[in-house]
């Protein structure tokens, strides 16, 4: 990339140039310039009947502004305007020139001082014509030619300065907008990227997120059941050996589909392992997250997932580990959005799993009502008969979460919260056709 404008002054210079090498060329002009200016004020002395060394002190010192061109180019145009009646300063006069043209001097002052430049030099070269025409004996010349080749020597000695100087300041300006456009450009990139890579951390946490309640609602529910037919195989193993083979028989089944479903899971992990070894081994974060809702919508042994439909084998799966469970069903079915079935089963599933865990023992009333455009469905408890027993199921905190999640996510509302008698409630509504988030209505 080319240097901006603020890394041309980082590198520094004396006094007010931006370069060292400005500083250097500067100098040397300047060294000509009053070299030049030396050399024409031996004759202007000479002309004017003054000491040769006032001559070339006048001179040095006017040749010598030239130093100061960047910092005061009209001041540097104007000493050589004023030094132009004693034929001093071409140097002078043609840096001068270009240097005002080139600076960010306002334009009317450029014109101004390259005008005044103009007529200063007519009237210098005419005079000069004149007295060389005189000069020459017996010459005959026509009135319209000596006014016209000073006005030809006096454009020629200030027009081209004035606009080559005009064309490098607005290539200058150029250049500079195109460095303050670039660096603008880079600040903009960069913030892209680092919204960018924001908006990835946001969204590797939500599919994190999405993945553990997916994982949740697949193993969580099997789990707690497999937990709680090996309390009741434990209970009754002496008692009703032929009910305690049918509890193991039912902990195998469920042990072995759990185990099907986070080996599905797993084998994606492994496999992303495998794709993403170019990136370091990094985890396919969507793909898991795809990979465990496919595992939890077949959770309920169909192949659009779980659905209304399968209430009753949720139940008699809640019945069989000893859950005396009532299922009521108001208004008539109709069909609903897969991800409306799915996340309602998925609620009445986590809520019967929380009763296993924190209220063994306890009956469990599930309602269902199907009204017009949405779908409601409520599971109560009571209390437990008995205050901390049961299998002593941990809990992790996030079936309540995921609940709330799903269910928002969908546009519905979510209640949970015990009730007067000591048992629990969890209540939740959500539209046929699946909405924005309805976070605000919760």
């Amino acid at each position: 990339m080319t240097t901006t404008g603020e890394e041309h002054r980082a590198a520094g210079g004396p006094w007010w140039w931006e370069r060292r090498r400005s500083a250097v060329l500067d100098g040397g002009l300047a060294l000509g310039s009053a070299l030049e200016c030396a050399v024409e004020g031996v004759g202007f002395a000479e002309g004017a009947g003054l000491p040769v060394g006032i001559g070339v002190l006048l001179g040095v010192v006017a040749g010598s502004v030239l130093v100061v061109r960047r910092r005061w180019p009209v001041a540097v145009v104007l000493v050589a305007i004023a030094i132009t009646p004693a034929e001093m300063g071409f140097l002078l006069a043609t840096v001068g020139l270009y240097t005002l043209a080139a600076s960010q001097v306002p334009r009317r002052i450029i014109g101004v001082t390259t005008g005044m430049s103009l007529a200063a030099t007519l009237i210098v070269t005419l005079m000069r014509t004149h007295q060389g025409v005189g000069d020459i004996a017996g010459s005959r010349i026509d009135v319209w030619f000596l006014p016209l080749m000073s006005v030809l020597a006096s454009v020629a000695m200030t027009a081209p300065p004035v606009l080559l100087g005009l064309y490098v300041g607005a290539r200058r300006r150029l250049m500079e907008s195109l460095r303050d456009r670039a660096d603008s450009l880079e600040t903009e990139l960069q913030l892209l990227a680092e919204r960018a890579e924001e908006r990835a951390d946001w969204a590797r946490g939500e599919e994190r997120t999405r993945i553990a309640r997916e994982m949740h609602d697949v193993v969580a529910h099997r789990v707690s059941l497999m937990v709680v037919h090996a309390a009741a195989v434990q209970a009754v193993a002496l008692k009703d050996p032929q009910k305690a083979v049918k509890n193991a028989a039912l902990v195998g089944d469920m042990g072995r589909q759990a185990l099907t479903e986070l080996r599905e899971m797993l084998g994606v992990l492994r496999a992303g392992e495998a794709l993403g070894s170019s990136v370091r081994g990094a985890v396919p974060l969507a793909a898991v997250g795809v990979a465990a809702a496919a595992a939890a919508t077949r959770a309920g042994a169909a192949e659009d997932g779980p659905s209304l439909a399968e209430l009753e084998e949720l139940l008699g799966q809640s019945r069989a580990a000893g859950m005396k469970v009532e299922l009521s069903v108001q208004g008539e079915a109709r069909g609903y959005a897969p991800e409306v079935e799915q996340t309602a089963y998925r609620v009445v599933q986590e809520a019967l799993t929380n009763v296993h865990k924190h209220a063994a023992g306890a009956g469990a009333m599930v309602r269902v009502a199907h009204r017009e455009g949405e779908v409601a469905m409520q599971v109560e408890n009571g209390a437990p008969p008995v205050r901390g027993g049961g299998a002593m199921l941990p809990s992790g905190g996030n079936g309540l979460v995921g609940m709330r999640e799903r269910v928002v996510a969908l546009g519905g509302v979510f209640v949970s919260g015990e009730t007067e008698a000591g048992g629990f409630r969890v209540s939740a509504v959500l539209p046929a056709q699946p909405g924005p988030s309805g976070a605000g209505r919760a």
